[in-house]
């Protein structure tokens, strides 16, 4: 089976990339040493800290091989591509909330990015799938969890 395309802009590819080598070259040498201090601490049988250690060093392992699977498989969203006359991947939006008379700032990034707290949605959640394709002015009816929403597309940008 192929492995899924994972969709960055560019600022994810470069937190990613900088993730993965601060995994490799800071985190691994950080729990490398708590293991030798725990070692040194005698029976491991029942030594908590080198249990803790070993555990944070398959997690730290783990997140490296899903990085590099990521970053292996990752399609990179150009600035150029993204058009200010609909939403795509990549774009910015500032919609207009009717039932709340509020505007919200939201920027459609891939899965591996989302971060809707601080207004980075998936393209492939329901809101993020809603969005795409319109253009400037347009009204979208979106289900969510809360009942329907409708929103007025006030800007587009990249």
């Amino acid at each position: 089976m192929a492995d899924k395309k994972v969709v960055l802009t560019y600022d994810g590819l470069k937190k990613m990339e900088e993730e993965l080598e601060n995994l490799k070259t800071v985190k691994r040498k950080e729990v490398a040493e708590k293991i030798k201090e725990a070692r040194g601490q005698g029976d491991l049988s029942e030594n908590a800290e080198y249990d803790a250690a070993k555990e944070e060093q398959a997690e730290i392992e783990a997140r490296i091989v899903v990085l590099e699977k990521m970053l292996r498989n990752a399609e990179v969203i150009d600035d150029e591509d993204v058009s200010n006359d609909v939403i795509s991947l990549g774009s910015t939006v500032d919609l207009y909330d009717i039932e709340f008379d509020e505007i919200m700032t939201y920027t459609i990034v891939g899965s591996a990015e989302a971060d809707p707290m601080n207004g980075r949605i998936s393209n492939e959640s329901p809101v993020g799938m809603a969005l795409l394709g319109h253009a400037n002015g347009a009204k979208i009816s979106i289900d969510t969890p809360d009942g329907e929403a409708i929103f007025e597309v006030k800007s587009i940008k990249r």
